[in-house]
C-alpha cells in the first residue's frame, strides 16, 4: 500500500499548495508547526523557476529535515555566509559546506559537533590544529585524515583507538615507533604494517598473537627464525611462507596440521623453482634501515 502523498501549505502570494514526493517526510519547520513561506527571508525565491528559486517540501531552508536544507544551498551556495549564525544547527552546519573558508573560523567553538565536524572538513590546514582536542571523536577522526603528517605527532595519545589507528598509518615513519606500546591491539598492528627495521623486530614480541603474525609477514626472513617457536599458530603459518630452509624444516613436525600442511606446499614450490630456475627463491622482506 503506498503512502499519502505529503502535502505543504504556504502563504506566499502565488505559491498554492506544493507537494513533496509520495512517502516523504512531511514538511515542518525546524521549530515545529508547517512552514510559513510568507515570514521567510527568501520568500522572493519562491517566484523563480525549479533550481533558481526554492520549493516547500524539497529545497526549504526552513525544513527540519536536513535533506531539504542541503538542496537549498546546492541551489543558492552563495547564500551560505548568509546562514552560519542561524539558530538550527542543521543550517549552520550544511551552510558551512558552501561558505567562504574565510568565514568559518568562529565555527570552530561551535556548540554542535555536527557543525564542528563540516568544519573539521574545510578549514584550512594552518588552523585545522585548533580541533586536534575536540570533545566529539568522529571531529577528531576528520581532523587526523586532514592534519599534515608532521602535526599529526599532538594526537598520538588521542583517548580514542580509532583516531591513534588513523595517526598510525599517516605519520612519519621516523616518529612511528613511538606508537609501538599504544594500548590498542588494533593500532599496534597498523603500526607493525608500516615500521621498517630495526624497530619492526622490537615488535615480535607483541603480547597480542594478531601483531606478532604482522610482524611475522614483514620482518626480514633471516629474522625469521626468533618466530618459529611462537605459542600462536598463525604466526609459525606465516613464519613458514618465507623462512629460510633451516628454519622451514624446524617446523616440518609442528603440532599444528595447518603449519604443517603450509611447510610442505611451501617445500614444494621451493624444489619446484629450484629445478626450473636452478636458483633457490629469493626470501624477501622489509629492508633493513
Amino acid at each position: 500500500m503506498s503512502m499519502p502523498t505529503a502535502t505543504v501549505m504556504t502563504t506566499a502570494p502565488g505559491a498554492g499548495v506544493m507537494r513533496a514526493p509520495a512517502g516523504d517526510i512531511p514538511s515542518q519547520h525546524w521549530q515545529g508547526g508547517p512552514v510559513n513561506c510568507g515570514v521567510c527571508c527568501y520568500a522572493d525565491l519562491r517566484a523563480l523557476p525549479d533550481v533558481q528559486g526554492c520549493e516547500p517540501g524539497h529545497a526549504c531552508m526552513q525544513d527540519a529535515y536536513a535533506r531539504r536544507i542541503d538542496r537549498f544551498f546546492r541551489w543558492h551556495p552563495s547564500l551560505g555566509d548568509e546562514q552560519l549564525t542561524h539558530a538550527y544547527f542543521e543550517v549552520r552546519a550544511i551552510a558551512a559546506r558552501h561558505a567562504s573558508v574565510f568565514r568559518l573560523t568562529p565555527l570552530i567553538d561551535d556548540p554542535d559537533e555536527t557543525v564542528r565536524l563540516q568544519i573539521a572538513l574545510r578549514l584550512p590546514l594552518t588552523q585545522l590544529a585548533r580541533l586536534a582536542n575536540d570533545p566529539h571523536r568522529e571531529v577528531r577522526i576528520r581532523v587526523a585524515q586532514r592534519l599534515a603528517p608532521l602535526a599529526l605527532a599532538t594526537l598520538r595519545g588521542d583517548p580514542d583507538y580509532g583516531v591513534r589507528e588513523l595517526v598510525a598509518l599517516r605519520l612519519p615513519l621516523a616518529i612511528l615507533p613511538t606508537m609501538a606500546g599504544d594500548p590498542d591491539r588494533a593500532v599496534r598492528m597498523r603500526v607493525a604494517q608500516r615500521l621498517e627495521m630495526p624497530a619492526l623486530l622490537r615488535m615480535a614480541d607483541d603480547i597480542e598473537p594478531e601483531v606478532r603474525r604482522v610482524v611475522a609477514e614483514r620482518l626480514p626472513a633471516p629474522l625469521l627464525s626468533r618466530m618459529a617457536s611462537d605459542a600462536d599458530w598463525r604466526v609459525r603459518w606465516e613464519v613458514a611462507q618465507r623462512a629460510d630452509a633451516a628454519t622451514l624444516d624446524t617446523l616440518h613436525d609442528d603440532d599444528d596440521a595447518e603449519v604443517r600442511q603450509a611447510v610442505r606446499e611451501r617445500q614444494a614450490r621451493d624444489a619446484a623453482f629450484t629445478a626450473r630456475c636452478g636458483r633457490t627463491p629469493s626470501l624477501i622482506g622489509v629492508v633493513h634501515g
